[in-house]
């Protein structure tokens, strides 16, 4: 059997234009393509990091009339950076909502739609 590969983890998103600030403007992603349906039902974005690979695909859907509860939103997937402190002071300044394990040195940030990013110093738990 050959190997498999992850392509991209989807997040259905609410408000289209909201998510794609707070992905592009807030944690740095690129719109790296984007489909929309001819008939206008649907719009797909993918952001990717600018290193190839793993992308995230924001699903938006047109009929959708209001915001998605997510329960107990165990989902989320998980960023590294070199510059941990940096970034954590940055995302406490903007004011988002911040879920802290000072014991693991993590963090998670909530997006628009409340899932959850972990934020993870480079070469930790990556």
């Amino acid at each position: 059997m050959s190997a498999l590969k992850i392509a991209h983890t989807n997040f259905t998103v609410f408000d289209l234009q909201k998510s794609l600030a707070f992905y592009i403007e807030i944690l740095g992603f690129q719109e790296m393509r984007r489909h929309e349906a001819p008939d206008g039902s649907y719009i797909l974005v993918y952001l990717g990091d600018g290193t190839g690979g793993h992308q995230l695909e924001l699903t938006w859907l047109k009929e959708r009339k209001d915001p998605y509860q997510l329960g107990d939103n165990e989902i989320h997937f998980a960023l590294t950076t070199n510059d941990y402190d940096a970034v954590h002071a940055h995302h406490k300044a903007l004011g988002l909502t911040l879920w802290e394990n000072e014991a693991m040195g993590i963090y998670f940030v909530a997006d628009p739609d409340g899932y959850w990013i972990e934020i993870v110093p480079e070469g930790r738990l990556s």
